[in-house]
């Protein structure tokens, strides 16, 4: 009798599957794909409401499809329910060598643990903590152990040709303010040249700027060329009088990550009336190490939110390398981040077997899920612990984040949490959405097409019918 209920259940499922695929879209959905040029077979769908068995709607649920940012949501509600809202990253300080009266006659090595959000700032108060333990002349060299995460060589142009973009820093146990500079450029009209400030501020690094030109502003970035290597940051070119001052985030690809670490480090030490002369170079933990301070940083909780609301990729990949590390993969690298997403999802019932994790942001050409996997891990995940830390996490519809311009007009304003996902033929959003009723769905439409960008206006119908027939 118990496997005769078994085959039961295992055939209605398969109904249930083959009725939700044999599904049409709403109306005003499908007009709105005829109008964007994007055929129903380009598009996954997913609705249903969070106490319900079967979905709602169900379009193609089983495609396989590119998802972009969406991909996140699979990384952070994977590092919330496994490592918790509360976990920390501890980024530690150890000294060998003898120390008196202010002087270090040794060496000072920082282990990175992978914080995701170890920002100037941030480092600002670590090392002040460090000179707080009476550490004032370093005489020996900085030694950076990274080797929580495998180093992997990362190409930085692979993805879209773009390696000077910020977004395409790769995964680093000891990274520091994105890997990014934040360049502002001042123009300065009796040097006949802009000023670069830079943030963070570096020390040991040469500075200049491009010439200055009359016209309109235009498309200044497309007329210089960042230079920047372990020795200086050139903004090379011409910038118009017109633009007044620019900022511009740039990823320094052409630069040594330990020299990068070096030259913020060299800078924050000078402020904190520190002296040191010595190398900066990677290295392993030596075994007579002593830990002197340790900076522990943002809780997961507040990591996540600025990871889905602001779409961030570099705190992605960071999150995906912690979840390997801490499935015991040391160093830990993307396939084993990756691995442990997919045994977290079949922990929880979801087999997910089209599922290609490389990175755990979204940012690739290679990433692949179906509407059915993504939707059912929301279903999950609104009745895991950690629901409100996650849905807390999405972008609000018409508020802020990703959606803060999206259902401005619309009755469903403030009434739906989601993800966007955003690549070249790509568009994808996925999350939550309140209805008229008082019912709660999950949401899922991933669109793969070339004219994917027009397909906008059918994801705010499909949001719009969920809330008004939900």
């Amino acid at each position: 009798m118990p496997m005769f209920r078994k085959l039961q259940a295992l055939l209605f499922l398969l109904l249930c599957c083959v009725a939700a695929q044999a599904q049409e879209l709403p109306a005003p959905v499908a007009a709105a794909l005829r109008r964007a040029g994007v055929p129903p077979e380009a598009i996954g769908v997913y609705v249903r409401a969070v106490e319900s068995p079967r979905p709602l709607l169900a379009i193609n649920p089983t495609l396989p499809l590119s998802p972009a940012s969406t991909m996140k949501l699979f990384t952070t509600d994977a590092a919330l329910e496994t490592l918790g809202p509360a976990y920390v990253w501890k980024t530690a300080a150890y000294v060998r060598g003898r120390q008196q009266d202010g002087v270090l006659e040794g060496d000072l090595i920082l282990r990175g643990a992978g914080d995701p959000h170890l920002v100037q700032e941030n480092l600002w108060l670590f090392l002040r903590r460090i000179r707080d333990k009476g550490i004032r002349d370093i005489r020996g060299d900085l030694l950076l152990d990274r080797s929580l995460f495998a180093d992997d060589a990362h190409d930085a142009a692979l993805f879209d040709g773009e390696p000077l973009k910020s977004y395409n820093a790769g995964a680093d146990a000891l990274l520091l303010n994105f890997n990014a500079f934040a360049v502002r450029l001042v123009p300065d009209q009796a040097a006949g040249r802009a000023q670069v400030l830079v943030e963070p501020p570096v020390a040991g690094l040469a500075v200049s700027g491009p010439r200055l030109v009359g016209g309109d502003c235009g498309d200044w970035k497309g007329n210089l060329s960042p230079r920047i290597d372990d020795a200086a940051i050139a903004i090379e070119g011409d910038y118009p009088y017109a633009c007044g001052e620019k900022e511009w985030f740039i990823h320094p690809y052409g630069m040594k990550r330990s020299a990068y670490f070096g030259a913020v480090f060299r800078q924050i030490w000078k402020e904190l009336g520190g002296s040191f002369s010595g190398t900066v170079r990677d290295a392993p933990l030596p075994a007579d190490a002593r830990l002197v301070a340790e900076w522990q940083s943002e809780p997961l909780g507040q990591v996540v939110r600025d990871i889905n609301k602001y779409s961030n990729n570099v705190m992605a990949r960071q999150l995906l390398l912690t979840l390997g590390a801490e499935s015991g993969a040391r160093p830990a690298d993307a396939a084993s981040g990756a691995q442990a997403v997919r045994a977290w999802l079949a922990r929880k019932g979801i087999p997910a077997p089209e599922l290609v994790i490389d990175n755990g942001s979204g940012l690739s050409r290679n990433a692949r899920v179906s509407a059915d996997t993504m939707g059912r891990m929301l279903i999950t995940a609104f009745h895991a612990p950690t629901m409100p830390e996650f849905i807390a996490s999405l972008p609000i519809a018409a508020l802020d984040g990703s959606m803060r311009n999206r259902l401005r007009d619309s009755d469903a304003a403030g009434r739906a949490h989601l993800k966007t996902g955003t690549l070249e033929g790509v568009r994808a959003i996925a999350g939550y959405v309140l209805s008229a009723s008082g019912r709660r769905y999950a949401l899922v439409c991933l669109v793969n097409h070339p004219n994917a960008t027009a397909s906008l206006r059918a994801m705010d119908a499909l949001l719009q019918w969920v809330y008004e027939r939900g």
